[in-house]
């Protein structure tokens, strides 16, 4: 029979352990003609069972195939092996319905830069940038795969036909390069830290429902000596702007047109409230409570209250993701608050130079489809792309060239970081700051230690101070 050998020779099954000494996994090897196989199983029984199998059907006289080392006779009766192409695919599918927009689309990230090292060959390959975008826009996306169009279906067929199987990440090698080439840019330098352990951790539980399938015995990350890079957590206190910055820049930002005067309030609750962006867009008219203007018995006229502070009351933010990834087909998907759970909400003091902010805002644009209280100048959704292209253009007026080229405020999102360090400095206790920004005590701490001021010299006094004793 062609492709099929009656040489066949059996080891001893190889008993192996992971990095901890905790897990432990039992590999069967035997050779066909000369050529070396191997299987890994997570118990002994299974291991033992499989060896005996193998050694049954030699004993028997039956060929054994030269392109599964496995015999002959069971390949006509086994289905096929999974492809990585097909199992993606399945893992994305699998995912889809109780994902997020925003983490389906990590997921279709995470494999689409895994894939190029499951490739089972160039013959006919497309084009690199065909390949991912393929992957990454279609293959891996639930809702759009079917609507592809003919020229991309066609790239995607080639992918289902020139992937590895499954099986083939029993070898530690290929699961390194799985590993190496997701957690690579495309020019060849590492990707970002927090994108190296997203990857890993999508790539890893991707790997797990592989274990579900019976594709695999044991999960092959967990058993490679891989090592984490360290994540840094901290704001860059160079990025944190002052309150006459703030100031001066919030002036700047009413004198970009068209739209700028409408965005002075919408940068303003960030900075004044540490609101994230995604937060500040979904801003309605019934979460701003401010105080009504008092008529002055005297004059007649409307004046603002002596107490002046208001309240934010959040409950949902909207992330951008694009209409590709949502169920409904919206550029933003309404979630629940970052780190609490749906139905929760934050309430934020409002004070009074963003109370007053926020009057002069609803008397002259009022609210939006939906009650938004921002919206774009035709009246819809604020896009992401009008107030980050004017942030910009602030920071290029407002700032000296020295500053502009720095990381100060250089973000949107720095604008909350600047909110926070300014209720740190001023005293407010940690547990009540991270309720208003969201964050647990521990994860404000860490953000934002080397943004509190006065810490350093306050130490260095009291260290002084008990030092004095000792002085001649």
């Amino acid at each position: 029979m062609k492709n099929t050998t009656y040489e066949v020779r059996f080891y001893k099954t190889e008993v192996r352990k992971n990095t901890s000494g905790k897990v432990t996994s039992y590999r069967v090897r035997w050779s066909t003609a000369g050529k070396e196989w191997k299987k890994t199983f997570q118990k002994s029984a299974q291991a033992d069972a499989y060896r005996s199998s193998l050694v049954t059907a030699a004993r028997e006289g039956e060929a054994f195939d030269l392109v599964t080392g496995e015999p002959a006779k069971w390949g006509r009766t086994q289905q096929p092996e999974m492809t990585w192409y097909e199992f993606a695919c399945k893992f994305a599918d699998f995912k889809w319905k109780a994902a997020s927009a925003k983490y389906r689309q990590d997921i279709a990230r995470a494999l689409t830069a895994a894939s190029p090292a499951m490739l089972a060959g160039n013959k006919g390959k497309p084009s690199d940038l065909a390949l991912r975008t393929a992957m990454r826009r279609w293959a891996f996306n639930t809702k759009q795969r079917a609507e592809a169009s003919e020229e991309t279906a066609q790239v995607l067929a080639w992918l289902a036909k020139n992937t590895l199987p499954v099986s083939a990440l029993t070898e530690p090698a290929t699961v390194r390069a799985v590993l190496d080439v997701a957690n690579t840019r495309l020019d060849g330098k590492p990707a970002a830290t927090s994108t190296i352990r997203r990857n890993k951790t999508i790539l890893q539980n991707a790997l797990d429902y592989a274990i579900e399938l019976e594709l695999l015995t044991t999960n092959p990350i967990k058993s490679l000596k891989w090592k984490p890079p360290k994540v840094t957590y901290e704001v860059d206190k160079r990025s944190v702007i002052n309150h006459a910055q703030a100031r001066h820049l919030l002036a700047e930002v009413g004198k970009q047109q068209p739209s700028g005067q409408r965005l002075v309030a919408f940068f303003a609750v960030m900075y004044y409230t540490a609101l994230r962006p995604e937060e500040a867009v979904n801003l309605r008219g019934d979460n701003v409570l401010i105080p009504d203007l008092i008529r002055n018995e005297e004059t007649g006229e409307m004046e603002e209250p002596a107490d002046d502070w208001g309240e934010l009351h959040l409950a949902n933010a909207a992330p951008f993701v694009g209409r590709e990834w949502t169920d409904d087909g919206s550029l933003r998907e309404e979630r629940a608050l970052k780190h609490r759970a749906k139905g929760q909400t934050r309430t934020i003091p409002c004070p009074p130079a963003l109370t007053k902010l926020l009057r002069a805002h609803l008397a002259e644009f009022d609210t939006g489809p939906e009650g938004r209280l921002f919206t774009g100048v035709r009246g819809g959704e604020l896009p992401s792309i009008t107030y980050c292209r004017a942030w910009r253009r602030t920071r290029e007026n407002a700032l000296t060239p020295r500053e502009a080229r720095s990381p100060l405020a250089k973000r949107v999102y720095d604008l909350r970081h600047a909110c926070v360090s300014t209720w740190l400095n001023a005293g407010v206790p940690a547990t009540q700051v991270a309720e208003w920004a969201g964050h647990s005590v521990e994860v404000l701490l860490r953000i934002y230690a080397k943004c509190i001021v006065g810490q350093e010299e306050a130490a260095k006094r009291r260290i002084a101070e008990a030092l004095k004793d000792d002085e001649p």
